[in-house]
């Protein structure tokens, strides 16, 4: 599966019941407010608020980004002033390392949000990469703060973004640590297809965004060994790959996969067997 030279959205095209919520406006800031027509709302807006509390959380969200894939949402270093929500498109996180490389720290799509890992500290430890055509939403943190004194749901809010990036940072120490090359390329798309059936896209087929190298980069592989994995899914009937089209045939097989590849295979090979 080459390398596309063209990025493309990971996220599977906006189902059009859909598509009439979501209004595109120019890069920089939007006057109006959107949220309550965003088929995202149910995602991005905290839960429990009594009506006027919504409102004011809704109308902190007042900056309407476009920017074009590769185009860079902040730099590492920079301050910290605004969380951000993806509202279509994709992005990439990353980080400098000591010795001059560069680490991707997650990938993140429509419904998450970005800056969070800044939150205890006054400038963004990391960069955020758009990997295609993205449409931003941003909220004052300090806006955002003091309403949060005043309405308890908000503080619980602030505390789930918080205990998300722990899980995510835990995630990736687990690809890392005790896994081996195949298990974290089935762990991999097994997250893709999970966080997409939460956003109600297709858990078993959608297109990639970011590059093998940045899949490598990620999971602590090389190229090579992740276009390997991809080829070994897809010649045991796991996956069916077409350049950056992914479709999971056998979503049993491939959460197996992340207990094992040998075994996940071996079980396989014993079933065609009989």
């Amino acid at each position: 599966m080459p390398v596309a030279a063209q990025h493309h959205d990971i996220s599977p095209a906006i189902p059009v019941s859909m598509r009439h919520h979501l209004r595109v406006v120019g890069s920089g800031i939007a006057a109006e407010n959107t949220c309550e027509r965003c088929a995202l709302n149910a995602i991005c807006v905290p839960e429990g608020l009594a009506d006027s509390e919504r409102q004011e959380f809704t109308s902190l969200i007042f900056q309407h980004k476009r920017l074009r894939a590769g185009e860079t949402l902040f730099h590492a270093g920079e301050p910290f002033t605004h969380l951000y929500f993806v509202k279509t498109g994709s992005f990439k996180t990353v980080v400098l390392l000591d010795d001059g490389r560069e680490q991707v720290t997650g990938f993140h799509f429509a419904g998450d949000a970005l800056g969070i890992d800044a939150i205890s500290s006054p400038s963004h430890p990391s960069e955020a990469v758009a990997l295609a055509d993205a449409h931003v939403c941003a909220i004052p943190f300090a806006s955002l703060t003091r309403l949060s004194r005043r309405v308890e749901h908000l503080q619980s809010y602030v505390q789930r973004l918080l205990a998300r990036e722990v899980v995510r940072d835990q995630g990736l120490m687990l690809l890392l640590g005790r896994m081996h090359a195949e298990e974290r390329v089935a762990a991999f798309l097994m997250n893709l297809s999970s966080r997409f059936r939460a956003r109600g896209y297709s858990a078993h087929e959608f297109t990639l965004s970011m590059a093998r190298e940045d899949i490598g980069n990620y999971l602590g592989l090389t190229l090579e060994t992740v276009s390997r994995c991809f080829s070994r899914l897809k010649n045991t009937g796991v996956l069916d790959v077409d350049n950056r089209r992914i479709r999971i045939l056998n979503i049993e097989t491939l959460q197996t996969a992340v207990g094992g590849m040998e075994r996940a295979t071996g079980r396989k090979t014993r079933t065609v067997g009989r």
